[in-house]
């Protein structure tokens, strides 16, 4: 493990955790989770970023270099469903086009409480369809259970399969019926347990918290094609990954899980400032490559 690893966590547990868990205005959240990804987490030297439409939803198209090809990467950024943007996730963007050498697109999905439940899988869904194909589907925390999500949709609805799926520490039941939501509360650096209800009612309203589009652990994924997930052994959501990848399994799904060790929530999202985040992303550009078309881009340094 890194020397960044334990001074990461204890700046997570000291200041992000405790504004987390007392801020109650979602456009003060948004605005300073925005304001933080602009100062610690830019793309790469070389990234561009232009706003385009993808079916009817705004989305940020990140290249770096010369980033192009048939293959492209839809990626769903995280937030429990009520912050994030396009903005904020930027910089893994473009650390994930540096790697692949392919464009990513971050879908400007509509937010809870002012868009509740099934608004941001109906954009994701808009947006998947209007890309491309063949198409990589990711996402991080909330954007990884949409990512899963909206994999079941497409199972559902019979259309072309992505290539593969990424999801890093995926919110993928929002039942909380995971035993790690309270073996691992003390352990937890980061995301506030006892917000989860209040966030919960913010993005359902009254839907029902076993629906799979809301808790993709619940849906059904035959003929899904590949899928790789994160999670650390030391997050609330570890159960939640855990519990995913033995699904996927049970239907026939080539499923893979990367469990770290004592890591943050969602760690590759800190490629930054953390040496095992940076690991974790050239892992997973090495499985991207393996799986792209022989005449799109290969993996970059």
């Amino acid at each position: 493990m890194s020397l960044m690893r334990p001074v990461l966590n204890l700046m997570l547990r000291l200041f992000e955790q405790p504004y987390l868990a007392r801020v109650n205005e979602p456009a003060d959240v948004r605005a300073s989770f925005d304001r933080k990804a602009r100062l610690m987490f830019r793309s790469p030297r070389g990234t561009r970023c232009e706003w385009d439409d993808l079916g009817g939803v705004r989305a940020l198209r990140v290249c770096h270099g010369q980033a192009q090809g048939d293959a492209q990467i839809l990626y769903l950024h995280g937030g429990a469903y009520v912050f994030g943007s396009p903005r904020s996730h930027q910089g893994i963007a473009g650390q994930m086009s540096r790697l692949t050498g392919l464009p990513v697109w971050l879908p400007h999905y509509r937010l809870a409480p002012e868009h509740p439940f099934p608004a941001a899988l109906d954009d994701a869904l808009a947006a998947c369809r209007a890309m491309p194909s063949p198409v990589i589907i990711a996402g991080d925390s909330a954007g990884g259970g949409l990512a899963l999500a909206l994999l079941a949709r497409i199972c559902a609805e019979g259309l072309p399969q992505p290539l593969m799926t990424i999801s890093f520490s995926p919110f993928a039941d929002m039942t909380y019926s995971g035993g790690s939501i309270k073996s691992n509360a003390r352990a937890e650096v980061m995301l506030p347990v006892r917000r989860l209800e209040e966030l919960r009612e913010m993005y359902l309203q009254g839907a029902d918290p076993r629906d799979p589009r809301c808790s993709p652990l619940f849906a059904d994924f035959k003929g899904a094609g590949p899928v790789v997930m994160t999670a650390s052994d030391s997050e609330i959501l570890r159960d939640d990954a855990r519990r995913m990848a033995a699904r996927l399994r049970g239907q026939g799904v080539a499923a893979d899980l990367i469990e770290g060790r004592g890591l943050p929530h969602a760690w590759p999202y800190f490629h930054p400032i953390l040496p095992e985040a940076r690991a974790t992303l050239r892992d997973i550009a090495a499985r991207i490559a393996r799986v792209i078309p022989p005449s799109s881009p290969q993996s970059g340094s």
